[in-house]
């Protein structure tokens, strides 16, 4: 397939903001592209090289790029960078040199999506002594045979900054549109999806083999499965009445992880998918050690104090998220997992299986007091049970509870009422956290005025529009480097325009594409005429009074993690239960 075509493609998708039309364009896309390419296609469309687990990125920065450009076109490092300064877009840089070298004596031979895909690859794959200088090289050679359209996306994509404004949910939708003419396969690609986390393997498979083979599609042991997720309810009562009898744990504030054995290999991935297995030496040696051969389990990874047995909150434990000197922050900071579900032993596959199944067999291979060890349950069907439960759990320094249906099957990539959050800030006013997107900031004024940035623009997810929308302007909460920090992430990611994803009827003074997640609490939910979350043509949107930031970026949460409009509605109406 001719690169040039899907350069074409991509101008269209950036060019309208129009969901309908969106679908159409990249359904179009889709059907043009042979079956043993669609899955580098879809990568490309999701601005990566490989799904995430795997960890694979191009690892380039700006002035890398700069010169890639300088190196493509003949042209004056000083002049690339001139450029860039006055176009703030090195895409568009790359599009314009590309454009003044056309005058060559031999025309190049098109690019091909596999070559530019494998070239992405090879770059990513670069390391040791002169890494820097080959990367270059690679990009370099892409860009020299580029027409000025390829050039644009190529320089975007190296940069992670295509702007395409697609999601998963609207290129699964695009993918089923591609091949029966509407969406309807949509919830079969989705569910192959949430089994095996590679989105290209779904649409290679679907392409390939129809979608026999996609409803074939089955856990497999090193490809992730994506996180079930929680509804919530405000009180015991209220869980009591929804589902009945059920399994009550505790709710640790810790960094979820899901475990991988296969043989003597063991893997650890984030709620986002991220492979985490560096990070913790202390739970692979202990995983290591599981009779099983092969098994995926889930659970809440936590440090605590060894003199005091306290369990230390998320902060203290994401500190060791780095990738040297493990082995002495792991003495310093030891851990403890509480394994909440099991999903997978020696060939078997318990994801169906009821939860109460599934927590059998999870107690009989993980012991109390150990290092991995089962979270704190109960089973009660009695409102008073559950809440002395959770007084317990919360008195011990724990977020709260979670509730889970005793015969519901593991719901992977779902949010639904089998699984149902009471935290804490539930009880009384809202002093619950939200998790939100930035999607743009205001620069800063009065004594904010030399950080450059003094209140940040953010919004909820909808997921059926599959877009972000306002909720609030955060402007406090951030310490003074925080906020230096901040204006340098984000205006690696700014984009001149309201990206196609944001929903917003409020102009920042600077846009940025929807990336980063932070945790804020506010006093209350309030209706609002300023911001799109929950807003129709009959009623206004939904903000938050005095909200603050509780902590920085959260770098274990993907944009489609932050809480739902759907969240925000029921936490609204949450709060006039207890007026």
């Amino acid at each position: 397939m001719k690169f040039v075509i899907i350069a074409e493609y991509f101008e269209k998708l950036e060019a309208t903001t129009k969901r309908l039309e969106m679908f159409k364009i990249l359904s179009e896309l889709f059907r043009k592209a042979p079956k043993n390419e669609i899955d580098k296609l879809v990568y490309i469309c999701q601005e990566r090289i490989k799904p995430p687990y795997e960890g694979i990125e191009i690892g380039m920065a700006d002035k890398m790029l700069e010169k890639a450009i300088a190196r493509a076109t003949g042209t004056d490092i000083k002049k690339v960078k001139e450029l860039y300064k006055k176009k703030g877009d090195l895409g568009l840089v790359a599009e314009a040199l590309s454009g003044k070298v056309k005058n060559k004596l031999i025309k190049p031979k098109e690019l091909t999506l596999a070559e530019v895909y494998n070239g992405f690859l090879k770059t990513a794959k670069v390391s040791g002594t002169g890494a820097v200088d080959q990367k270059i090289s690679i990009i370099a050679g892409l860009l020299s045979r580029a027409d000025p359209k390829e050039a644009k996306y190529i320089a975007r994509f190296v940069i992670g900054r295509l702007r395409l404004g697609i999601g998963d949910p609207t290129i699964m939708d695009s993918l089923s549109q591609a091949k029966v003419g509407d969406r309807s396969l949509r919830k079969d690609l989705e569910r192959a999806y949430n089994l095996c986390s590679d989105l290209g393997l779904v649409a290679k498979t679907f392409f390939e083999k129809g979608i026999d083979a996609i409803r074939k599609f089955k856990v497999t042991p090193g490809k992730p499965i994506r996180m079930a997720l929680a509804e919530r309810l405000p009180s015991p009562k209220d869980i009591i009445k929804k589902i009945g009898k059920c399994a009550v744990e505790a709710k640790y504030d810790g960094f979820r992880l899901q475990c991988h054995k296969i043989g003597n290999k063991v893997l650890l991935f984030s709620r986002n998918l991220e492979n985490m297995t560096h990070m913790f030496p202390d739970i692979i040696a202990e995983v290591k050690k599981l009779k099983q051969k092969e098994i995926i389990f889930e659970g809440e990874a936590l440090t605590y104090n060894e003199v005091t047995g306290e369990l230390y909150p998320f902060q203290v434990t994401i500190t060791r998220k780095r990738k040297y000197e493990i082995e002495k922050v792991s003495k310093e900071l030891p851990l403890r997992m509480f394994v909440f579900d099991l999903l997978y032993v020696n060939g078997k596959d318990y994801t169906p299986e009821p939860y109460i199944k599934r927590r059998k067999k999870l107690e009989s291979i993980f012991k109390k007091g150990e290092l991995l060890q089962p979270s704190a349950m109960i089973i009660t069907d009695d409102p008073k049970e559950m809440e002395k439960f959770f007084e317990e759990e919360v008195s011990a320094g724990l977020e709260g509870v979670m509730a889970k249906r005793l015969d519901a099957p593991y719901s992977a990539g779902a949010r639904n009422y089998n699984w149902i959050k009471l935290k804490r800030s539930y009880k009384g006013e809202l002093a619950d956290t939200i998790d939100v997107v930035i999607v743009g900031y205001l620069k800063g004024r009065g004594i904010r005025a030399k950080f450059g940035i003094g209140a940040i623009l953010v919004a909820v997810y909808d997921e059926k529009e599959d877009v972000f929308k306002t909720i609030a302007k955060v402007g406090s909460g951030f310490s003074e480097e925080q906020w230096i920090e901040l204006r340098k992430m984000l205006d690696k990611i700014s984009v001149k325009h309201k990206p196609a994803r944001v929903d917003s009827l409020i102009e920042p003074d600077v846009w940025v594409e929807p990336k980063y997640v932070v945790t804020v609490k506010a006093d209350e939910i309030t209706r609002s005429p300023l911001h799109t979350a929950g807003k129709t043509e009959k009623e206004e949107g939904f903000a938050l009074r005095f909200p603050r930031a509780v902590d920085f970026i959260r770098f274990d949460k993907s944009p489609e993690d932050a809480n739902t409009v759907t969240e925000i509605k029921k936490i609204y109406k949450m709060q006039f239960k207890h007026t």
